[in-house]
This record gives structure tokens, C-alpha cells and sequence, in this order.
């Protein structure tokens, strides 16, 4: 047979070689041996982990002429021919290439009849969640009350994308990424047991580049020994990788630390001359320093680390540089990531990041200056205010400082609603706007929720439109601040100005009024306009009855009807 690939020669045969999932392999081991086997399991996890692995270990083991044993013994006829696909019962189907109702209801139909072989019929559904709305509503009874001689495996590597009636019927077991550590240890034992020549950092490049996926890993480290010549060295494995060397990063975060502008972009040219892709460059940057920033919180962590080894370059600059400056750095390097995704010239990008890392500022001297005026302004300022406090007649002197001190106050004056635009909606204000506005006003406060305007909308529960015209309306709030608040929004008034102009087809004014000030305006526009005023103008400020009413009772008590 032609050459296999690392992978499928080394897929794992037992329980105890899936690496990084004990507590998956250790729960189906139980339930082997105490013959608690479901009718219906769901592996999900990322690419590589082991989940087919695990299905057709699992396919072996209740078919082991052995049973019940934790460990298919692989020597028996059934386990040899599970292992080699000859035995019919063991169905493995890819679900992205048959996701139809149709295969579906050939699985039904055809589930019922015994195994002709072993003692289960095991049906292995990969990448299950690409089958159809109708295909799964196929499985579902099959899948909740199967024959006892079936036992059904889902694997997906979205499980969000399966039913929850589907999962309610499985088992669910989540794999996980596997460690960095669990992929070297079981790489070295691949390339002891192959024979080949192998760097123990070349593994752990590799490893860190799989991400987690015991596949991927042993697909690079295939590639990388066909790459190497004699032995798999660091090189092999960062060309292979397409990931930048320990040595490169450590000299360029030197140029960036040290404000070197200059050897930084040189070292950046020499990257990209390499062939390296600046994408997968500032994302191996990105992971240097957070590498840094969880080394100088906690140094014991190594296997927290993703893209790192603990040399003694990157401890020295680990100790010189500040959590401040590694937080402006990841912020700036992310936000050039972000960038790079949308541009043809990525490289451009990337120089502007290194230039722009090169001139960020150091903030610790900056903020040694600040605190030391500071500290002495306080040290004043406790001494004078020691001797006023022996002698109360030092007051005097300071006149003109308390003055200045009150002057402020004096020209706080609160909101002042304007007088006069409120009295020019009232000469021309109508009942009926104001009932159309007011009519919609619960709509208001919906579309104001609804577009993530809470806080302002909280503004208005306590407000209501008590004049309308064409061109303006305005509402009462019951406390000053409130309307203040809401009349220094700009947005908020636009948004409110535009929902009016929706409900009455006009493009109307919005003004703001505080209570107390809304009832002194209004009873000097009618004491002004006199029998003059128009009866919708007296409707728009609020009928003298209604207004007397409340200030006898209150708000709370009155309920206007029509």
C-alpha cells in the first residue's frame, strides 16, 4: 500500500492512547465495565481531538469477544475487523455528504434488522450537525428509543447547531483542546517508536501551531519530516509552521521596548523577505506579549503559555517591560489586526503598527512627575487649613478667595427652559397634535428600548407632552435635572424629534420644561393673551380647572379623562 500519513497510522486503538480526553475516556470505561452503555452518544469538541477515534473505540469495545472490558483487546475477530472496516454492522457515515431525509430514512428502516456479525449495530454519524431541519426530525424517534441492538455516536464540531431535542436524546461528551505538553509527549513517543530524528523544541513549535488538535499536529510533523533532511530541526518546524522564531521576536519586542524605530522596521523587512505572512506575524506578536503579561503575573504557569518558551532573552525583557505597556501594546497590535482584514496592503498596516509601538509613550516617568506638585500642594493646603482652624479670624484675609470660591455657585442657576419658544407654540398649539403625540406616546418609549436608549427613555417616564403645534411640542418633566439631562442630549432629541416625525409626518421641534416652570409659563401666557386665547391654545396649556385640581390634590390623585 502507498505511504499513510502520521495520522491515520497512528490513529489511537484503545481508550489510554486518546490523549488529553480522560474525562471522556474514563467515564466510557465505567459504563463499559458495569454494561451501563447508552443507546445514543454526542461527542463534540474542535477538529483533531479525538471524537471518531473515540466512537469506533467505543464501536469495539461492547463488540469485544472480551466484554465487558474497559480496553478493546484488538486481537479478536470483531475488534480486528471493526479496526479494518470489513464488518458491516459498524456504519460510519459523514453527515456533510449525506445530510439528506432520505439517507435518514434509510438508517430507519434498516435499524431494526439485527447485526449480522457482532452483538451491536453501532452507527457513527460525523459532522452531524450538517444534516438538514428534516433529517433530524427523521432521527428523532429512532434516535430516542432504538432497537437494544443499536447504539447511535454523533460527532460534531458545532454543537450549537444540532436541536436541542436531538441532544436531549444523547449522552453529551465535550472534548477538549489537548494541551501543548499532551501533543509533544505523544509526538516524541510517535518519532522514538518511527525512528526519525527529531528537535524537542521543533515539537513544541509544532505543537503550539496545531492549536490543540492532536491532527494537526501530527500532520505538520509529517510535513516537517519530509521537509528536514536528516533530522526535524527548529527551522524545519518554523517554515513549516509559517511561525516567526523565538529569536526574531525577542529582538523585535527589544527595538520596540528600547524606542528603536529604525531596527525595528529592518527586522520587520528581513520577516517579510522570509516570505512570512504579516497576518500570521501579528498574530504571533500578539500572543508574545500576552505570553509576556501572564509570565509576569504568574511565572510558574509555562504551559500557559502559547506561542513562548522561557529563554533567558524573553525573562530579561519580561522583567524591564511594565503591565501598562503591554496592555497600550496588545491594544495597539489588535487594532491593527482588525485593520489588516479588510486592506490589499496589509504590509503597510503592519509598518504603521511597529512605527506607532516604537513612539507610545512611557507613562510610568510622566506620572512620577504629576504626584510629586500634587503631594506638595497638599502639604500647603494641610497647613493652612491647620491655622484657620487655630485662628478663625484669619477668615477675613481670605475674603476674596471665599468669593471666588462662591462665585461659581451664584452662577449655577439650574435649566432655564425657554420662555419665549414655549409661548410661540402656545399662540399656535392645537388640541389635536397634542393628542396625536400624545396617543403615541407609549410607542415612544418602546422605539427608545428598543434601540439600546434605556437610560433616556427612563427620562421620559416621568414626562408627558402638554403642548403641541405644527413645528414644536413640549414636554413637562417633573424634576429639573431630568430635563436638563435630556435637553443637553443632543442624540436623544433627534432620536425623539425623528419618532415624531414618523407618527405625524412632520419634522417637529422638541423643548423641554421642568415642572414648576411649565406652570408659571403657561399661567402668564393666558393671563397675557387673555379672552384672546383660542380655544385649542387653551387646551394646549392645560385647562385652568385641571391645573388648579392638581395643585390642591397632585399629580397622583387626578386621572383626566376625554
Amino acid at each position: 500500500m502507498a505511504y499513510q500519513a502520521l495520522y491515520r497510522v497512528w490513529r489511537p486503538q484503545q481508550f489510554i492512547d486518546v490523549v488529553g480526553q480522560e474525562h471522556v475516556t474514563t467515564t466510557l470505561q465505567n459504563a463499559l465495565l458495569q454494561q451501563k452503555i447508552s443507546h445514543a452518544y454526542l461527542f463534540s469538541g474542535p477538529r483533531g481531538t479525538g471524537k471518531t477515534s473515540a466512537a469506533k473505540i467505543l464501536a469495539k469495545a461492547v463488540n469485544c469477544e472480551k466484554a465487558p472490558t474497559a480496553e478493546p483487546c484488538n486481537e479478536c475477530d470483531a475488534c480486528r475487523g471493526i479496526t479494518d472496516g470489513s464488518i458491516p454492522d459498524v456504519i460510519e457515515i459523514d453527515a456533510a455528504s449525506n445530510n439528506g431525509v432520505e439517507e435518514i430514512r434509510d438508517i430507519r428502516d434498516k435499524v431494526k434488522y439485527a447485526p449480522n456479525v457482532v452483538k451491536y449495530k453501532v452507527y457513527i454519524i460525523d459532522e452531524v450537525h450538517m444534516l438538514s431541519i428534516g433529517a433530524f426530525n427523521a432521527l428523532l424517534k429512532t434516535l430516542e428509543e432504538p432497537p437494544k441492538h443499536v447504539i447511535f455516536i454523533l460527532a460534531t464540531t458545532e454543537p450549537h447547531k444540532i436541536p436541542l431535542t436531538i441532544i436531549s436524546r444523547c449522552q453529551r461528551f465535550d472534548f477538549k483542546r489537548i494541551t501543548a505538553q499532551a501533543i509533544v509527549g505523544r509526538m516524541k513517543q510517535i518519532v522514538e517508536e518511527s525512528g526519525v530524528d527529531c528537535d524537542d523544541k521543533a515539537l513544541q513549535i509544532i505543537s503550539r501551531a496545531a492549536e490543540g488538535g492532536m491532527r494537526d499536529a501530527l500532520s505538520l510533523l509529517d510535513q516537517a519530516i519530509s521537509f528536514s533532511q536528516d533530522r526535524v530541526t527548529i527551522e524545519d518546524a518554523l517554515t513549516v509552521t509559517g511561525t516567526v522564531s523565538q529569536n526574531f521576536l525577542n529582538q523585535l519586542a527589544r527595538a520596540i521596548h528600547e524606542r528603536n524605530a529604525a531596527a525595528g522596521l529592518e527586522a520587520l523587512e528581513e520577516l517579510l523577505l522570509q516570505g512570512k505572512d504579516p497576518a500570521r506575524f501579528i498574530e504571533d506578536l500578539i500572543f508574545f506579549y500576552r505570553d509576556m503579561l501572564l509570565y509576569k503575573a504568574a511565572p510558574a504557569l509555562e504551559e500557559s503559555m502559547e506561542r513562548v518558551m522561557l529563554d533567558d532573552d524573553f525573562q530579561e525583557l519580561a522583567n524591564q517591560v511594565e503591565p501598562a505597556q503591554i496592555y497600550e501594546l496588545i491594544e495597539v497590535l489588535n487594532k491593527a489586526q482588525q485593520e489588516m482584514r479588510w486592506t490589499n496592503h496589509p504590509r503597510i498596516f503592519l509598518e504603521v503598527a511597529i512605527v506607532k509601538l516604537c513612539q507610545l509613550e512611557t507613562q510610568q516617568p510622566s506620572s512620577n512627575v504629576q504626584v510629586e506638585p500634587l503631594l506638595r500642594r497638599i502639604e500647603q493646603l494641610e497647613e493652612k487649613l491647620a491655622q484657620f482652624q487655630q485662628n478663625p479670624g484669619m477668615a477675613a484675609a481670605g475674603e476674596p478667595a471665599a468669593a471666588a470660591k462662591k462665585a461659581p455657585r451664584t452662577n449655577r442657576k439650574g435649566f432655564q427652559a425657554p420662555t419665549g419658544k414655549i409661548n410661540e407654540v402656545l399662540k399656535s398649539a392645537t388640541k389635536t397634535n397634542l393628542h396625536t403625540i400624545k396617543g403615541r406616546w407609549g410607542d415612544l418609549l418602546e422605539m427608545l428600548a428598543a434601540n439600546q436608549m434605556r437610560s433616556q427613555a427612563a427620562l421620559l417616564n416621568e414626562a408627558e407632552p402638554v403642548a403641541a403645534s405644527d413645528e414644536a411640542v413640549v414636554i413637562k418633566f417633573k424634576y429639573e435635572i431630568h430635563c436638563q439631562m435630556a435637553m443637553e442630549n443632543t442624540r436623544f432629541t433627534e432620536t425623539v424629534s425623528g419618532a415624531m416625525n414618523d407618527y405625524t409626518g412632520k419634522r417637529i421641534q422638541v423643548i423641554g420644561v421642568p415642572e414648576d416652570q411649565w406652570l408659571k409659563i403657561r399661567e402668564n401666557f393666558i393671563s397675557q393673551r387673555g379672552d384672546g386665547a383660542s380655544e385649542g391654545q387653551a387646551a394646549a396649556a392645560e385647562d385652568p380647572l385641571i391645573a388648579e385640581a392638581k395643585k390642591l390634590f397632585g399629580d397622583e390623585l387626578i386621572q383626566i379623562q376625554d
